[in-house]
């Protein structure tokens, strides 16, 4: 899709929220038209986009509907598209409706670059963690690429935050085994990035040498920095990289303008 030494270009699409049914919102947004909105940006202004990660809560309601529905629309981009649960998803919905179409692939090679896809996901329960079977998956593809002459760089995705929310009442919805993940990427060298969604919210930082990334919903958005829940009036977006074949990656969140969502900004929770 690209020369050897063009960036690759990477889109995040995450907190998503689809219900069954079109009609479905979630805190009176309509959460079928805010993606809708979303997809129509990304396809005015990305081109030849190498690989779409979804990550979690693609569903609100985790039916095969909501999935379907997801999967049809996001064919708009002319990109493969794999996909990682959240809280708010059912896995075992997700695999059936995925089949063999590649949407759960765990690892992704896009140039020198690796991709590796986690699942934090914990039935019934809104924080997160990577099980045992995870953490070896993530530690042994990691060592792989770093013995794959053709792989000098790695990007982790994953669906909970590995580091505490800026807000007071996120403080139990985060990865619980934060600490053991941010140990397993800091000690392979090749980790440049960790990509994150749950939180509604963009964030850009860095923890030693590398860059960790959380993007907007393609919904409603989280008021950061604040005691209580409380909604943003930010508008839904999605976040675009380009990793580069030296390791820097650039990366800028997009989002919908010129249209005025309905959302409760009043809401105590949901």
């Amino acid at each position: 899709m690209h020369s050897e030494n063009d960036p690759i270009k990477l889109l995040q699409i995450t907190d998503v929220h689809l219900y069954a049914m079109p009609s479905g919102t979630l805190l009176k947004m309509n959460t079928h038209e805010a993606f809708a909105r979303v997809l129509d940006v990304v396809q005015e202004k990305e081109n030849k986009i190498d690989l779409v990660l979804a990550t979690g809560d693609i569903a609100q309601d985790g039916t095969v509907a909501a999935y379907e529905k997801f999967m049809n629309d996001i064919k708009v981009i002319d990109a493969p598209v794999r996909w990682i649960p959240g809280n708010h998803d059912i896995r075992d919905v997700m695999r059936d409706v995925a089949g063999n179409s590649g949407l759960c692939n765990k690892a992704e090679k896009v140039g020198n670059w690796q991709v590796v896809l986690l699942d934090s996901s914990r039935p019934n329960h809104v924080d997160g963690f990577i099980n045992e079977e995870e953490m070896e998956f993530l530690d042994a593809t990691l060592a792989e690429a770093e013995m794959d002459e053709e792989i000098d760089h790695c990007l982790v995705t994953l669906h909970h935050n590995p580091v505490p929310g800026s807000s007071s009442w996120m403080k139990d919805i985060g990865l619980r085994n934060d600490k053991e993940f941010l140990d397993m990427v800091k000690s392979h060298e090749i980790v440049r990035g960790v990509i994150y969604g749950h939180i509604h919210q963009d964030l850009d930082f860095k923890i030693g040498n590398i860059r960790y990334f959380c993007t907007p919903s393609t919904c409603i958005q989280f008021k950061p920095e604040v005691i209580d829940f409380a909604l943003d009036e930010l508008n839904p977006g999605y976040r675009r990289f380009e990793l580069h074949r030296d390791g820097s990656i650039e990366s800028e969140v997009i989002r919908v303008s010129g249209t005025q969502f309905k959302v409760d900004l009043t809401s105590e929770g949901y």
